[in-house]
C-alpha cells in the first residue's frame, strides 16, 4: 500500500482547541461552492415553500405580546407620573404577580396562597407532575398523575414504584415536616422528654441512651401528653441532640465515653445548657400540650428548616453523586465506628448523624471540592480545598452549622447566574471567549456556595434503606433538581405509604387513630369520599362504608367474652360495672396503642393477665415459640389464667396479616374472631374452599349502620340465619395489599385481650404440630360477603418497640 514515503507516525497530531472563525477562514472557498451550488438548484430563492411551511406561528398572538411588553415597561416609568404607574401594576393579573413570586428564594418561610395555605419550595416542579391536595395547611403532591378508578387516583402505579424502590432511588419532599428547638439545662430537657416521651430515654439501654445523648445517633419515640403511660397520644417524633463541643480541640486528648465529654461543653454561663430539636409532622404542630412544670425554652424552627428523603437500594449511590462535603464533623463514639465520610456506607451505622458542609450540589464536575475526614472524640473539623475556592471562604465554610438556624443562612447563587456560568464554560472550551471577554468576566467571580447539612441514616428495618438530609430552606430547589437529574424518582404522599406498607411500617396519621391527627385527617378523606360519590348516578355509586372505622364498636366484643367468662366464672367484675355506653357519640377511638413491650407487659399487670398468651420481647420472658412447645407450662396457664379485670381501657396491637391462601384485603376491612370450624374449611384437605364463608348481602349493609348523629354502629343480627355468620370484630385493617410486593401483607390494629383468646382457644383445641405462633383470623372487606382467613402476626413479639414510622 502507497504510503507516499511518509510514516504514519510522523503525522502530526490534531490540536488539542479548535478556534472555529479561523477554521471557517480557511475553508471559505469550499463553503462559497457548496452555497453557489445550492443557490443554482434554488434558483437563488430560498424562501421555503409556502404549501410546506408548517403552522409554527400560531401560538403568537400578537395583541397578548403588545400587552405583555406594556407590562413589562410598568416597572420603567416617569418618576413624575407616579398616579399612573400604580395604576398600571394593579393591572399586573395574577399568574404574573403568581410566578414571579414562586422563582423567588427567600432565606425563610414558604409562600402563601389567598387563603394562608403554604407551598413547598418545589410546589411548581410539583404541580406540573403530582395531582395536588391540600393538606395540613400545605399544599402537598398526593401522587402521579393518573386515570381514576373505584375513587383512587391509581398514577403509576405500585409495581413500578416497588420496583424504583428496590433496583433505584426514590425522593420525597417532606419540608411539610418541622423542628421544635428546646433549649436548657440537660436535667431539665431530660425530665421533660421522660414524661411527653414513650420509650422515655431513661427507660433504654445505657450504651444507646449514652450515644442519642452524646448526639451521634437520634432517637425515635411516641409524644404524649403529660400524665400516665396511656395518656393521650399526639404523633411520632425524631429527636436529635445538638453534639458535645470541646473548648479546646488542639490540646484535649480523646475520650471514648460521654461523661468525660460532659466536663468540657460550650456554654460558660451553664455547664449543663443544651439543646434538642424534635421533629414533628405538620399535623400535630400546632396541638396544644400540658405544661410539665419545668422552665425551658421552646420554639419553632419552622420556614427555616427542611426535611428530604432519600430511599431505596441506590439512595447512598445518589448521595455520593451530589454531595460533595468541604468540612466534614463526624463524632466518635461507641456506635460510630472510624469511617471516611460518604466513602462506605456498611461502616455508618443505623440512626447515625452526619454533620457535613457540602458544595453546592448545581456546581459544575471541576468545581467539586474534596474532603479528608478526621475523626476526633467530639466533632474535629477535618478541611481540604482546591485552589478555586479561597481561603477566607474556607474559614466561613468551617464556622458553617446546621444547629445555628436561628442565626440564618447565606443563600445559594441564583439559577440565572450558573446558567451564564456554565454557558461562558461552554463558550471557552469552544475558544469564543477571547471575543467575548467583557461578558465572561462577570461570571468568574462567581464563587461555589457551601450548605451546612445533617445526614441521617435511618434504621435497618426489614429492607429499608433510605437516608434523610436536614438543610436551611432556602438551599431545598438547590438539591431537589441534582437529586432528580442523577436518577431518584420523586414520588408523593400515597406512594410514600406503599412503601412503608412494604417495610412494614406504621404510616403516620393513617395508623395512628388515638391521636387527633388522625381524627382530623379522616374527617377530611370522609368529605371527599362523599363528594367524588355524589358527581355519580345514584344507580352507579358503590357501597358507602364508614371512615373512619368505627373503632368503638370493638367494645361490643370484649363485652360478649367477658359474658362468656363471667359464666365460666373467671372474672373478677360483674359485666355490667363500668361498661362503656356506645351512645356515647363524642368517643372516635377507645383505648390506646401499645407501641413497646414494656408498656404491654406493664398493661398485662395491671388487669391481672400475666396468664395471657401474649409474648412481649423482653430479655428475661420465654419467646412465643418455646411456650408453644411447653406442654406442662402451657397448661399450667390454662388453669390459672382469667382471674382478669375489665374494667379497663382497650389496648391496641399492630399485627402483619398474611392471608392464609386466597385474598385481597383492602384498607378499612374488618378483623373478626374465627370459630374453629371455620378455621377448618381453609386447613382441611378433605373440605374445599370455594364456597368458603360468606354473609349474606343484605347484612353486608347493615353489618356497620349509620346513625343520625353521623357515627356508625355495629348491628347484632337478631334472627337465627344471620346470626349463625356473624362474626365478633377484633380490629381493623389500617393499610392494605400493595400491588407489586414480593409478599402481600396488611397493617391492622386488633385489640391485645381478643387476639390472646383467639390464641387460647386455637392452641387448646390444635395438637402440638399444628400449633403457630400467628394467629388465625377472619378478614372482610366491608364491600365484600366472604371472609378470608388469615395469619396475624404481633410486631411487639418480634421486636421490643415499635416506634419506627414514615
Amino acid at each position: 500500500m502507497a504510503t507516499d514515503g511518509i510514516k504514519r507516525s510522523s503525522l502530526a497530531p490534531p490540536p488539542r482547541s479548535l478556534n472555529v472563525e479561523k477554521f471557517v477562514e480557511s475553508r471559505a472557498a469550499e463553503l462559497e461552492a457548496l452555497h453557489s451550488v445550492v443557490a443554482d438548484r434554488l434558483n437563488n430563492d430560498f424562501r421555503s415553500q409556502r404549501n410546506k411551511r408548517r403552522r409554527t406561528t400560531g401560538f403568537n398572538n400578537r395583541d397578548a405580546n403588545k400587552r405583555f411588553r406594556k407590562r413589562q415597561k410598568t416597572g420603567v416609568v416617569d418618576k413624575g407620573n407616579v398616579v399612573a404607574s400604580e395604576k398600571d401594576e394593579k393591572k399586573v393579573p395574577r399568574r404574573i404577580r403568581r410566578r414571579v413570586e414562586l422563582k423567588c428564594n427567600p432565606e425563610h418561610g414558604y409562600s402563601t396562597s389567598g387563603d394562608g395555605t403554604k407551598r413547598l419550595r418545589t410546589h411548581v416542579w410539583h404541580a406540573k407532575r403530582f395531582t395536588m391536595t391540600k393538606l395540613w395547611g400545605f399544599y402537598l403532591p398526593l401522587g402521579l398523575q393518573g386515570r381514576w378508578l373505584f375513587f383512587m387516583e391509581k398514577g403509576r402505579g405500585s409495581r413500578a414504584l416497588l420496583k424504583w424502590f428496590r433496583h433505584g432511588a426514590v425522593v420525597h419532599d417532606a419540608c411539610y415536616h418541622s423542628a421544635l428547638q428546646l433549649e436548657g439545662p440537660e436535667d431539665s430537657l431530660l425530665s421533660v422528654l421522660s414524661m411527653l416521651l414513650v420509650p422515655s430515654p431513661s427507660a433504654q439501654s445505657e450504651n444507646i441512651s449514652c450515644s442519642v445523648l452524646s448526639g451521634a445517633v437520634y432517637g425515635s419515640a411516641m409524644l404524649h401528653h403529660v400524665g400516665a403511660p396511656g395518656s393521650k397520644s399526639i404523633a411520632p417524633v425524631t429527636y436529635m441532640w445538638r453534639p458535645l463541643q470541646k473548648k479546646d480541640i488542639g490540646t484535649g486528648a480523646e475520650h471514648e465515653n460521654v461523661e468525660s465529654a460532659n466536663s468540657t461543653q460550650t456554654n460558660e454561663c451553664c455547664p449543663s445548657f443544651r439543646q434538642l430539636w424534635v421533629w414533628i409532622h405538620a399535623s400535630a404542630l400546632n396541638e396544644d400540650m400540658d405544661e410539665t412544670g419545668i422552665l425551658i425554652n421552646c420554639f419553632s424552627l419552622e420556614g427555616q428548616l427542611a426535611k428530604l428523603e432519600v430511599m431505596g437500594s441506590k439512595a447512598f449511590g445518589l448521595l455520593q453523586k451530589i454531595l460533595h462535603p468541604v468540612t466534614c464533623k463526624i463524632l466518635k463514639s461507641s456506635q460510630l465506628t472510624k469511617c471516611s465520610s460518604l466513602q462506605h456506607e456498611d461502616q455508618i451505622p443505623s440512626c447515625a448523624i452526619l454533620s457535613l458542609a457540602v458544595g453546592d450540589p448545581r456546581n459544575l464536575p471541576e468545581r467539586k471540592t474534596a474532603v479528608v475526614p478526621e475523626v476526633v472524640s467530639n466533632r474535629v473539623l477535618g478541611d481540604a480545598s482546591e485552589n478555586e475556592i479561597t481561603e477566607n471562604a474556607l474559614v466561613e465554610n468551617q464556622n458553617m452549622d446546621l444547629w445555628d438556624a436561628s442565626n440564618g443562612f447565606s443563600s445559594p447563587v441564583e439559577e440565572s447566574v450558573l446558567c451564564m456560568e456554565k454557558h461562558c464554560q461552554r463558550l471557552s472550551f469552544f475558544c469564543r471567549s477571547d471575543s467575548q471577554s467583557g461578558t465572561l468576566n462577570t461570571s468568574s467571580d462567581v464563587r461555589p456556595g457551601s450548605c451546612p447539612i445533617l445526614l441521617l441514616k435511618n434504621k435497618n428495618h426489614k429492607g429499608m434503606i433510605g437516608w434523610a438530609i436536614m438543610l436551611p430552606l432556602s438551599w431545598v430547589k438547590a438539591f431537589w433538581i441534582p437529586l432528580v437529574s442523577n436518577g431518584a424518582h420523586a414520588i408523593g404522599l400515597r406512594e410514600k405509604r406503599w412503601i412503608a406498607c412494604e417495610v412494614e411500617l406504621p404510616y403516620f396519621p393513617s395508623e395512628f387513630p388515638d391521636t387527633n391527627a388522625y381524627s382530623s385527617f379522616m374527617a377530611t378523606e370522609a368529605t371527599l369520599s362523599d363528594e367524588k360519590a355524589k358527581l355519580r348516578p345514584p344507580s352507579m355509586r358503590a357501597l358507602r362504608v364508614p371512615i373512619p372505622p368505627p373503632w368503638v364498636s370493638i367494645r361490643l366484643a370484649c363485652e360478649e367474652t367477658r359474658t362468656q367468662d363471667v359464666e365460666n366464672g373467671h372474672s373478677l367484675t360483674n359485666p355490667h360495672n363500668g361498661s362503656l355506653s356506645l351512645n356515647n357519640h363524642n368517643i372516635s377511638f377507645e383505648g390506646f396503642v401499645s407501641r413497646t413491650s414494656h408498656l404491654l407487659s406493664d398493661y398485662l399487670n395491671e388487669i391481672h393477665g400475666n396468664c395471657l398468651l401474649l409474648f412481649p420481647k423482653l430479655p428475661d420472658k420465654k419467646s412465643c415459640f418455646e411456650l408453644m412447645l411447653d406442654e406442662a407450662k402451657l397448661r399450667q396457664n390454662w388453669t390459672g389464667a382469667s382471674l382478669m379485670n375489665y374494667e379497663r381501657k382497650l389496648c391496641f396491637l399492630r399485627v402483619l396479616l398474611h392471608a392464609y391462601k386466597e385474598g385481597s384485603f383492602e384498607e378499612g376491612a374488618v378483623v373478626c374472631a374465627p370459630h374453629l370450624s371455620d378455621i377448618s374449611i381453609w386447613t382441611s384437605r378433605s373440605k374445599s374452599t370455594e364456597a368458603g364463608l360468606q354473609i349474606p348481602q343484605s347484612s353486608v349493609n347493615s353489618y356497620f349502620k349509620e346513625q343520625s348523629c353521623g357515627k356508625w354502629e355495629l348491628q347484632i343480627p337478631e334472627d337465627s340465619a344471620t346470626r349463625e355468620s356473624h362474626r365478633w370484630p377484633i380490629g381493623f385493617v389500617t393499610t392494605g395489599f400493595v400491588r407489586g410486593s414480593t409478599k402481600l401483607k396488611a397493617e391492622a390494629l386488633c385489640e391485645a385481650i381478643l387476639l390472646a383468646r383467639l390464641r387460647e382457644e386455637q392452641w387448646n383445641e390444635m395438637p402440638m404440630k399444628e400449633r403457630r405462633e400467628e394467629i388465625y383470623v377472619l378478614v372482610r372487606n366491608l364491600r365484600s360477603t366472604a371472609y378470608r382467613l388469615a395469619l396475624a402476626t404481633i410486631i411487639l413479639e418480634q421486636q421490643e418497640e415499635d416506634v419506627e414510622f414514615m
